[in-house]
């Protein structure tokens, strides 16, 4: 049973990291407000979940130290992921990689969110309706002595600035499509042409002048285990102008399956597959995401400290996977800091908490993402890598592992580090295992054939 501590703490935001941390606050004691301009209704039935939200193992254990439900046990379960890559027309890479010491896991947020905010108010958590702007933000950090933002609705993203030193972006680099679908099995018949785990691995496709598609298992609120689909287009491309036309789940998929037919067509099979989920009218999202580092704490007008959590304080590209993960991994550090602490949630209290963050995770999330972004600062490395891991499972598996962890990519500097990290990774040197790569050519196409079963 929690035993009260005499704390108050309020979270602005109720989504799946500001719900996670309210869970968490309270089981160390304190009295936990949660402050939302959306009911619970709304915010499981109302609104699109935001993004695939993959959770790998740092990720899990984050959740786990907070006691939380990881959904593994119920959730189709991804093992690994396997890459194709399409060069100046041509089928240039293919390499399929296994996750080392852990399972991927992608769970509708607005699941989480629902299951999650029921809990916090049945252990006596408030959950307020209230939309909240600077002023009403400052009336409620007046009275909480730990208040934390997870959201930058209501103009509230203003008290925390952007670094500049820390932010590589200033725009989108990517415009997104992402939806979820039904009609397809996890089984191994099931992209069995790109991997012999076949619907185990998530499926990601890069095609060098249009973008990345991404296919992952997924657990969604109402039809249950299903696919998720992730694209990015790049600017002026013509990805871009067909993710331009989505208006709806039935033209979410139509895109989706023309881009294949038209441009990857060795899963094609898979994708006519795939059905709309009819009892999901917000199935599916398109928008864009400028990655960039706020300050970690903000001001309001009163003077009262109060900390930004998740995409409010580091907002990612979704390529790498890292913001739902980080906005865990973030919230449960402070959740457990926040109950090993005995002095108040000053400005110096909470910037160390973020600082601490920052170092052992945001940086090198932010370093990642932009390597599968193929950032022009970065795209040596990524030719390389992609090169090592089509002739190395080994390094594949550790390079796949950069998502979960992604700090020793922090040691890549030039090219000569980056040849030191391969090695490190395959366990042979470097020059050895890039002499062997030869160019796919052209890639296995697809057999599946299940509606004719």
């Amino acid at each position: 049973m929690t035993t009260s501590s005499g704390r108050s703490a309020a979270i602005i935001g109720a989504g799946q990291t500001g719900v996670s941390a309210a869970l968490g606050l309270l089981d160390k004691g304190f009295d936990v407000t949660v402050y939302s301009n959306l009911d619970q209704q709304q915010l499981r039935d109302g609104i699109p979940a935001s993004g695939t939200a993959l959770i790998l193992g740092a990720a899990q254990r984050a959740e786990e130290s907070l006691g939380l439900n990881t959904y593994l046990a119920t959730a189709p379960l991804s093992t690994g992921e396997s890459v194709r890559v399409v060069d100046a027309g041509a089928e240039a890479i293919a390499f399929d990689g296994w996750f080392d010491g852990f399972r991927g896991i992608a769970v509708d947020t607005r699941l989480k969110t629902d299951d999650r905010l029921t809990l916090f108010q049945q252990r006596g958590g408030r959950f307020v309706v209230q939309p909240v702007d600077p002023e009403g933000l400052d009336t409620i950090a007046a009275k909480a002595d730990l208040t934390l933002v997870a959201t930058g609705r209501g103009g509230l993203s203003s008290l925390f600035p952007v670094n500049p030193a820390r932010t590589a972006y200033d725009k989108p680099q990517r415009s997104l499509l992402a939806f979820t679908v039904t009609g397809l099995p996890h089984g191994p018949e099931v992209f069995a042409h790109r991997s012999t785990a076949g619907g185990a691995h998530n499926a990601l496709t890069v095609v060098a002048d249009q973008g990345e598609v991404f296919w992952g298992p997924y657990l969604h609120k109402d039809a249950g285990p299903t696919w998720a689909f992730l694209g990015w287009a790049r600017p002026g491309s013509d990805w871009e102008r067909r993710f331009a036309t989505v208006t709806s789940a039935e033209s979410a998929l139509t895109v989706a399956t023309d881009l294949h037919r038209d441009y990857i067509d060795w899963d094609l099979p898979e994708v006519t597959e795939l059905r709309v989920i009819d009892e999901d009218p917000h199935s599916w999202l398109t928008g864009a995401v400028t990655q960039l580092v706020r300050s970690g704490v903000g001001h309001t007008a009163g003077g009262h400290p109060v900390a930004a959590l998740g995409d409010t304080a580091v907002a990612f590209d979704p390529i790498a996977g890292q913001g739902a993960q980080g906005g865990l991994i973030q919230a449960a550090a402070l959740v457990h800091r926040a109950g090993a602490h005995d002095g108040p949630f000053d400005t110096a209290w909470l910037t160390a908490a973020f600082e601490e963050f920052y170092d052992h995770r945001a940086r090198a999330a932010q370093q990642v993402t932009r390597l599968f972004l193929a950032d022009p600062e970065l795209a040596a490395y990524g030719s390389l890598f992609f090169a090592a891991a089509s002739g190395s499972s080994r390094f594949a598996s550790k390079l796949l592992g950069l998502l979960d962890d992604p700090r020793p990519f922090e040691s890549v500097t030039s090219e000569a580090t980056a040849k030191q990290l391969i090695a490190d990774f395959a366990g042979e040197p470097t020059d050895e295992l890039l002499a062997r790569f030869v160019p796919a050519g052209r890639f296995q196409r697809s057999g599946l054939a299940l509606s004719a079963v």
